[in-house]
């Protein structure tokens, strides 16, 4: 097991290169499995989270090639007329994500078998919604010794109504109506970049989505088997995530980093964050460069996690580090996922000044974190964890690694070439 070594106390300076979003990656390739065609993805980044995306193709049947394309990384999958319709376990578990492949597989093979899913620590994220959308669309579900187990002879077309806004269970319902009968409604649906993009992908392959970006979606189902599927390759957009966790690295080790292939729009709440926390951005076509270089304090900066395009919960454990250096106090509010805060615990061996009751935290700004081992208990903790030792004196052990490699592509060579002072090494 790998874990990384970090000699904090170094501003970032250079350019980094944002890889594909994960979170778009994920339900994209799994939605592969609602054509017969080819389906060609660009821009694929290399991450162990979509490593387990396609072995799961891979066991339901799907026909999976990778290849170097023009510097980056291409992945050709197809689907046949029969699949083996049982996401196991052992691969499930691994990946919470994986929940995806549950409405493509039902649609299209009117059967599903997925075991309950794993991943992060972050609280228990039911698939409730999930299971409601496809008995909302006439499936019979059922739970069965750990694994979902779903049934329909032909999806059809209803209204869904989320309680609360899920990106999970919009994109599940996204794929399951596209090639359902009749017209879907589904209100209160999510408006990140990673739907909007899924629907587009959807769309090209023959699908009739309307309301991309707002918060109610019209399906026109196709009643067919499959959808057409698309001549051209899908390209996969810059992982936001990934460039808001850099941009916050910059400003808190007090550098400055141009940040390319990004879209900046998709940052803007993030970029108004740092400005208000004493920060020059500048904004380009497809890139920002964050300046720090001349701020005498970090200004404290309340956030609230929210739905896009509110605060994302992906970035709440990064903007929670930056807050520990701040010149005041600040509070964190988080409103997506309970168990949340579980990074706070390893910020104290850091040095950290933090209290939280219930889905509030208050961050007590210090002078300086101080180097110490600390544990990676998710993935986006891991990359608190990452900025707390960069600003830290001294050395800091970040140890369980594999849950940032879940979800940052060669993020130790990336702060290299920041001139951070990073290794990584394996554990005895």
């Amino acid at each position: 097991m790998d874990y990384l070594v970090i000699e904090g106390n170094r501003p970032l300076h250079g350019t980094v290169e944002i890889s594909g979003a994960k979170n778009a990656a994920l339900p994209m390739l799994m939605a592969s499995i609602l054509s017969e065609k080819v389906t060609q993805f660009t821009k694929m980044p290399r991450l162990s989270d979509v490593d387990f995306a396609l072995k799961i193709l891979i066991e339901l049947g799907g026909n999976v090639r990778m290849m170097r394309e023009n510097g980056t990384i291409s992945a050709y999958i197809e689907f046949g007329k029969h699949i083996n319709c049982v996401a196991p376990y052992d691969l499930v578990r691994k990946m919470r994500a994986s929940i995806a492949v549950l409405g493509p597989m039902l649609a299209r093979y009117g059967k599903a078998k997925v075991s309950l899913p794993g991943g992060c620590a972050i609280g228990a994220r039911p698939v409730d919604l999930h299971l409601m959308v496809m008995e909302r669309l006439g499936a019979k579900v059922d739970i069965e010794d750990g694994y979902i187990i779903a049934e329909a002879d032909k999806l059809k077309g209803n209204e869904i109504i989320f309680p609360f806004v899920s990106v999970g269970a919009t994109q599940a319902a996204m794929m399951a109506t596209c090639i359902a009968e009749g017209i879907s409604t589904i209100r209160n649906v999510s408006m990140e970049p990673e739907t909007i993009e899924l629907g587009n992908m959807l769309n090209k392959m023959g699908a009739k989505i309307d309301g991309l970006g707002t918060d109610t979606l019209t399906i026109h189902g196709t009643n067919s088997k499959t959808l057409p599927g698309v001549l051209g390759p899908i390209s996969i957009l810059p992982d936001r995530i990934e460039a808001g966790t850099y941009a916050i690295a910059a400003a808190a080790t007090k550098g400055k980093v141009t940040i390319k292939n990004i879209i900046p729009k998709h940052l803007e709440i993030i970029i108004q964050s740092l400005q208000k926390s004493g920060v020059l951005v500048t904004e380009h076509n497809d890139s920002i460069v964050v300046d720090a270089t001349n701020m005498k304090r970090i200004e404290p900066v309340n956030i609230t996690t929210e739905p896009y395009p509110g605060f994302p919960t992906d970035l709440q454990a990064q903007w929670m580090t930056y807050m520990t250096i701040a010149d005041g106090t600040s509070t964190i509010t988080e409103k997506i996922f309970e168990n949340r805060f579980i990074h706070i615990g390893e910020l104290f061996r850091l040095g950290a000044r933090i209290k939280h009751s219930g889905n509030v935290a208050t961050v007590y700004g210090v002078k300086k974190l101080t180097g110490a081992p600390v544990m990676a208990t998710d993935l986006r903790a891991s990359a608190s964890l990452v900025i707390g030792a960069l600003i830290a004196e001294g050395a800091t052990e970040i140890h369980r690694v594999y849950h940032i490699d879940r979800g940052y592509e060669r993020i130790d060579e990336k702060l290299r070439g920041l001139g951070a002072k990073v290794s990584r090494l394996k554990e005895l």
